[in-house]
């Protein structure tokens, strides 16, 4: 399957996942930071599951990949990240706050053209404005 069709697969799932945790969120009157728990709890338990063929590989993984996953994956989108997103959700609209976190794409893809060196085709820019065009739109009017 392309990773593009993986990509759209997750955006649908981020998207329904957003709307139930919204839900979630006013229906309990929980704090965000108990969201982002009960979030994250639940996806180590069925990670752990998932990944179990595969923990051998945490063995012969070098400090400076596993730093990068850590600090990245870990904390800043893990953590911090989801905090901020529930926080948005729990005061928001989700019609609002969904489409201005989702512009998340645009600042990695800025941070390949920029720092990994990929190409910043036409194609790319335009599609990079357009997402922040849809975003104002969205969000603005």
């Amino acid at each position: 399957m392309k990773p593009e069709i993986f990509a759209l697969m997750a955006a649908v799932l981020w998207g329904v996942g957003s709307f139930f945790e919204k839900k979630g969120l006013h229906a309990s009157d929980i704090s965000p930071q108990v969201g982002v728990l009960i979030r994250t709890g639940t996806a180590v338990l069925l990670l752990v599951v998932i990944s179990y063929p595969h923990m051998h590989q945490l063995k012969g993984i070098e400090m400076r990949p596993l730093l990068y996953i850590l600090v990245g994956g870990g904390i800043l989108a893990g953590t911090l990240g989801m905090l901020f997103f529930y926080k948005s959700l729990s005061e928001g609209e989700l019609s609002r706050v969904l489409p201005i976190a989702f512009t998340s794409p645009v600042y990695g893809a800025l941070m390949g053209i920029i720092i990994l060196g990929e190409e910043a085709s036409p194609s790319k820019i335009v599609g990079i404005a357009l997402t922040f065009l849809g975003v104002a739109v969205l969000t603005l009017f």
